[in-house]
Parts: C-alpha cells; sequence; structure tokens
C-alpha cells in the first residue's frame, strides 16, 4: 500500500499568486502590480532602500485598488503604517506580529516558518533566478520532499512561471511567487 503525503491546503484568504518586489525592478514595478491578476499577492521587500516607507505607501494604494494583498518584509511597523496584510518573514529573520508570508530555503526554514505562525512559506530557489545568481537550486524533486514534510502550506519561489507552478503543484506547491514573470 502506498502511503499518502499530507499536505496542507493553502488557507482560503491568501493569494495563489505572489509578486516578490526589488529595487531592480525600478519604476517596472508600478506596472508589475497593475499586470498581476486581480486578488494577487505583493511581497514588498526593498531592503535598504532610502525610500522605503514612500516605495511601501505607493505600493500599498495601488495593491487595494487592484485588490492585491500586501505584505512588508521584515517590518511589522512600516507595515502597519501602510496597511498591509501583515508581515513576511525573512528566511532566518525573527518572527513577528502579524506573520502572514515566511521564506525558507531549506527544512530549518519551514520549521521556524511554522513556529512563527506564518501561513504560508516560499520555499526557494526551485530554478535558477537572476535575484541569486549561481545559487543552489532546489529542483523539483528536493522541493516535493521539503513540502510535503512541511506541515505548512508552500509556495514555489525561484525562476517561478505560470507553465513552471503547473509542473509544481502536483508537487506540493500550492502557490507561487515570482519578480521576472511580471516584467
Amino acid at each position: 500500500m502506498r502511503r499518502r503525503h499530507s499536505r496542507q491546503p493553502l488557507p482560503e484568504t491568501l493569494p495563489e499568486i505572489w509578486l516578490f518586489t526589488d529595487p531592480r525592478m525600478g519604476e517596472a514595478l508600478w506596472d508589475a502590480i497593475r499586470r498581476l491578476p486581480r486578488g494577487s499577492g505583493v511581497v514588498l521587500r526593498h531592503y535598504g532602500a532610502a525610500d522605503r516607507r514612500a516605495i511601501a505607501k505607493r505600493a500599498a494604494a495601488l495593491a487595494r485598488r487592484h485588490g492585491h494583498m500586501l505584505v512588508v518584509a521584515g517590518d511589522a511597523r512600516l507595515a502597519r503604517a501602510v496597511g498591509a496584510a501583515g508581515v513576511h518573514m525573512p528566511d532566518g529573520g525573527r518572527p513577528a506580529r502579524d506573520v502572514i508570508t515566511a521564506a525558507s530555503h531549506d527544512r530549518a526554514g519551514l520549521v521556524r516558518a511554522r513556529r512563527a505562525g506564518a501561513r504560508l512559506v516560499f520555499l526557494s530557489p526551485v530554478f535558477p533566478t537572476r535575484s541569486h545568481p549561481g545559487a543552489r537550486t532546489l529542483g523539483p524533486l528536493r522541493f516535493g520532499l521539503m513540502a510535503r514534510g512541511a506541515g505548512i502550506a508552500v509556495a514555489a519561489l525561484g525562476g517561478m512561471n505560470r507553465e513552471r507552478y503547473a509542473r509544481m503543484q502536483p508537487l506540493g506547491a500550492q502557490a507561487w511567487g515570482a519578480i521576472d514573470a511580471w516584467l
């Protein structure tokens, strides 16, 4: 008898499609948010940007206008200030109040995300990506093994697009995120 792996369902209130922001997007960020299908999610990163608060305010307003969920990476205070849905916890980041999503690159990160109360964890990089050139990728098989034993809903991140997401769903991906797929 074949043993089935348990898979955490994607919470109903969370989007299946996510845009991760990056300073290299420049002004294309605003078009990318507009281009997302209605009801998508936006993870505002822009770590260290001098104008991060202004970017967050504009992203929040645009996300609301287009029916998207915004989470702010690593800064609960900024998330509350701009009316974001909550916080995205970077891999290895400290848990914060209102954690909705988290990042992970390994099993330890999956455990941290689950313990922090995240409802969705982005496991990456699945495929090669311009965001992390030369980084070791998980590949579909390792992603699937980690996702199925995570005990939390898992999203695929890293070199993702719609076609790759379709390949990753049978392996345990309930959602996906990208940067370049929206540029």
